[in-house]
């Protein structure tokens, strides 16, 4: 299920919720790390794109080739 944005800030108003920012970072928080998994565990992670190919609008029938 997914919901545009006005739609999430009806939500929220709705049951009484408002969006918040933090005001400042948490003290706990490593600069050093967050960069590392950036830069070394995330592109690991994250899913590799398909490629973009021809095909057919039809659910029925398959792409001739």
């Amino acid at each position: 299920m997914s919901y545009m944005v006005e739609c999430t800030w009806r939500l929220l108003r709705r049951h009484g919720w408002s969006w918040q920012q933090p005001a400042r970072q948490a003290i706990e928080r490593d600069d050093a790390a967050v960069e590392l998994c950036k830069k070394e565990v995330w592109p690991r992670v994250r899913a590799p794109r398909r490629p973009a190919t021809a095909g057919s609008s039809s659910r029925t029938k398959q792409a001739s080739r």
